[in-house]
């Protein structure tokens, strides 16, 4: 027996194919499922943890953590969008949610171990002399982006079982082990707002939505949107209004409840300034380094330099870009290790 890990168990075929390798692995395995929203309550999610843990004779937790999951990912959802930003929920919800309560649950069960069916992996770099995040093998599928701020002494514990596996493989191995999950979509969109996200923030921002100007960057009008929260920059379809022409949101102005539109070259960036920031090697190594960095989640990346001015943190990219959003996150990679990465602020 190699000993205990907790693994994140949301009843999908990723996380279930993964109780799967660790038990044959010759781990003790405890399916942990949070529960964050009623609605999972009587999902088809939880039913389908059951019945896996059941069939694997495994323990299996549940843990309710709805309160924590709306004043740390909801309402932090809520607060961007109101603030003129793009937020980036499922990073929030996996440095905050799931691994801080999946660490917490280890340590009580006397667990070293902590796994998830995230597709990334950990590798010890020599160079920096720790344990980093790297990509996984099937780069379609990485989740590394995700993962960016959590730290060394923690991915020292974590098991990535599904690291070197691409996702048509991890099917076939859930089939094989007789999984009635195999063949299960992957989850899309967001937990907590399976009808969409703009539904969910006319209904919980009901009464702060107003409509109010487009215009363009001298200030002239140029048509009515419906709420400056419904909208991110960088938005081009959806408007809701037809124009003579393309127009791209450049930016978004709050307290004046205006959206500025603009040609697609002008939402490009050569400087972008970072906040909340995460180095995961000093920050001195850091900026002596040529680093790919991911502006967002499906970004393929661009290479630039981080540096330090007057007590703040910025990325110069050695190239314009389109592809940055102001509450975003971008991720730092050195060599596929990530390295560090922060949130957009202009």
């Amino acid at each position: 027996m190699k000993g205990k890990v907790v693994l994140g168990l949301s009843g999908g075929v990723d996380s279930s194919t993964s109780a799967y390798i660790l038990k044959d692995e010759g781990f003790e395995v405890i399916g942990v499922t949070l529960i964050c929203t009623d609605e999972q309550l009587n999902s088809k999610d939880l039913e389908d943890a059951k019945n896996i843990t059941k069939k694997l004779g495994i323990k299996h937790v549940l843990v309710d953590i709805r309160k924590e999951f709306k004043e740390k990912v909801i309402n932090y959802f809520l607060d961007e969008y109101s603030k003129g930003s793009t937020p980036s929920p499922c990073v929030v919800c996996d440095e905050l949610i799931k691994i801080e309560n999946l660490k917490r649950i280890a340590d009580s069960e006397g667990a070293y171990y902590i796994a998830t069916g995230h597709y990334c992996e950990t590798v010890f770099n020599e160079r920096f002399k720790k344990t980093l995040l790297t990509k996984a093998k099937d780069e379609r599928k990485d989740q590394s982006y995700m993962l960016y701020r959590i730290e060394p002494d923690i991915l020292r514990r974590i098991i990535f079982p599904l690291a070197k596996y691409e996702k048509r493989y991890v099917r076939e191995k859930a089939k094989n082990y007789g999984l009635e999950v195999y063949d299960k979509k992957d989850s899309q969109g967001l937990c907590f707002a399976r009808l969409g996200y703009l539904d969910f923030l006319k209904s919980e921002l009901q009464f702060e939505i107003k409509k109010g100007d487009f215009v363009d960057k001298d200030g002239n009008v140029l048509g009515q949107h419906q709420g400056y929260q419904l909208y991110t920059i960088g938005q081009r379809r959806g408007l809701g209004v037809i124009f003579s022409r393309v127009y791209f949101i450049i930016d978004i102005i709050p307290e004046r409840n205006q959206i500025v539109l603009g040609d697609y070259t002008d939402l490009d960036r050569e400087l972008i300034e970072l906040v909340e920031f995460k180095s995961h090697i000093p920050i001195e190594e850091l900026e002596e380094l040529e680093l790919l960095a991911k502006p967002r989640f499906s970004s393929f990346g661009f290479y630039g330099k981080v540096f330090r001015n007057n007590g703040k943190i910025y990325f110069k990219y050695n190239k314009k870009n389109p592809q940055n959003a102001r509450g975003q996150h971008l991720v730092l990679y050195f060599n596929d290790c990530i390295v560090g990465g922060g949130k957009i602020k202009f």
